[in-house]
């Protein structure tokens, strides 16, 4: 049996993700089923969860993985069309009761990726598939080193009781707090419109929903929350109707964005500072992962409010393995993905998230924008992210840690080089799921950030490269 060969830059470390018709295949959709349906196989599993998000090469490809799945030998349980975070919640344990059992789940999406990329997430018997899994993936498809067999499909509606479960994270609040609250909803045409359609029918309270019909070329804006400019309609939804906050997501609608009523971004690890101060009010002494990228502010944050801190390797793969690793019943990015195992899965859902931000805000009994205003004031760097060749970003990165620590600088290494110094602090890395370098600094002042870059600059001209034009996703 002849293999299948994989374009080598669409297996990443998280996921599978590339651009459909140049470096991604509906072929490459039915060897990936016909992979993953054998690591299932392997594993003494029979069935697997499907679903896609809305861009149009999805339909496509969620066919072939299928029809790849099947062939070897696994019955698939197709969820259609939503969130990337539906998908998880049908292939989680916990949903056993409610659906098929299943032992594995893929969605087709491309993230917040441009509108012509698109790709794979997967998770077996309730964990993140990625890093080894995914190389083991391309090594079965090379080989051919398939299970053969004859599936079924059965068709399963989750949506309902999905929204069943994220209504959950209200128990125990006010119901007239609730009916007081005004909140803006911006989906971006992504898949996790229908879901809050349904969601903010049945939550008390003033919602003002802004692009929830699913539309893969995104004609209103990108559906990215962590770029600023991708906020605008948002933001004027905010101020024009007197809203609490608004809340954004991304194109499969597992990354969260906020803004206050006064307009201003709460950035991922200033959303998670929130959900630190909700959770260690009831579960003191807990532990809260943060990843490498966020401010210094957050980790001093969870330590004054009784927490045990911890920074970890940026990306929701190595952020749920670390906390299942370390029973920690919350963790987020700066990219917006929060994970609460606290009354929840443990696994990124930014539907979860707004609803928990809504409850956070009324347990706290403080307004959003209150809470914006009691956080210490930093200047930061966006992620600064610019073009760097697949093998070169992680040798550059190495190079740079190599002449640091010949210097003598103190470095943290927990995913490329963070480096605190007087000024603030600024860290380097790869980014495992795009061509590029991130840079990010922060400091409490425009003099010391300055002072930071000109740093990033020298240790990077001194391997012989240079911040060029901004990579836009």
């Amino acid at each position: 049996m002849t293999g299948h060969k994989f374009h080598p830059s669409i297996l990443r470390e998280y996921d599978i993700r590339g651009v459909f018709g140049e470096t991604l295949s509906v072929e490459d959709a039915h060897a990936v089923g016909r992979s993953f349906g054998t690591v299932v196989r392997q594993r003494g599993g029979t069935r697997v969860a499907v679903g896609y998000d809305g861009r149009l090469s999805s339909p496509v490809l969620e066919h072939a993985l299928v029809e790849g799945l099947r062939a070897s030998g696994v019955d698939v349980v197709r969820i259609g069309l939503g969130p990337s975070p539906m998908l998880y919640f049908a292939a989680t344990p916990a949903a056993k009761a409610l659906f098929p059992e299943v032992q594995g789940g893929v969605h087709v999406t491309g993230s917040h990726n441009p509108a012509n990329h698109n790709g794979f997430k997967m998770v077996l018997e309730g964990a993140a598939f990625f890093g080894a899994d995914i190389v083991d993936l391309g090594r079965i498809t090379d080989e051919a080193a398939w299970v053969s067999g004859n599936g079924g499909v059965h068709h399963a509606d989750v949506a309902e009781a999905y929204v069943d479960c994220l209504l959950g994270a209200l128990d125990g609040v006010a119901t007239d707090a609730l009916s007081a609250m005004r909140i803006g909803w911006d989906a971006g045409n992504g898949a996790a419109g229908p879901i809050v359609n349904a969601l903010t029918a049945r939550l008390p309270g003033y919602h003002v929903l802004l692009h929830t019909s699913v539309d893969g070329h995104f004609p209103n804006h990108h559906p990215d929350p962590t770029v600023e400019s991708n906020l605008t309609d948002l933001r004027a939804a905010v101020a024009e109707q007197c809203l609490d906050f608004g809340v954004a997501f991304d194109g499969d609608g597992d990354r969260i964005g906020a803004v206050d009523a006064k307009g201003r971004v709460i950035w991922g690890d200033q959303l998670l500072g929130i959900y630190a101060q909700d959770l260690l009010r009831e579960q003191p002494g807990s532990m809260v992962i943060g990843d490498v990228k966020a401010s210094s502010t957050l980790f001093e944050r969870i330590a004054e409010l009784g927490g045990q801190p911890l920074m970890w390797k940026t990306g929701h793969s190595p952020l749920k393995s670390k906390m299942k690793e370390t029973g920690a019943p919350l963790a987020g990015e700066m990219s917006g993905h929060m994970f609460f195992a606290d009354r929840y899965f443990g696994f990124d859902d930014a539907l979860y998230a707004a609803v928990r931000l809504i409850a956070a805000t009324i347990r706290i009994g403080t307004a959003l924008t209150a809470l914006r205003d009691a956080m210490p004031e930093r200047v930061a760097t966006p992620e600064l992210r610019f073009q760097v060749d697949e093998v070169r970003k992680f040798a550059a990165v190495d190079e740079v840690l190599g002449h640091l620590l010949a210097d003598g600088v103190p470095v943290n290494q927990i995913d490329g080089v963070r480096v605190e110094t007087p000024d603030g602090w600024w860290l380097l890395r790869a980014s495992n799921t795009q061509d590029v370098l991130v840079v990010r600094a922060e400091s409490k002042s425009d003099e010391g950030l300055a002072s930071l870059l000109v740093e990033v600059d020298r240790r990077l001209a001194a391997v012989g490269l240079m911040r060029g034009p901004q990579a836009t996703h």
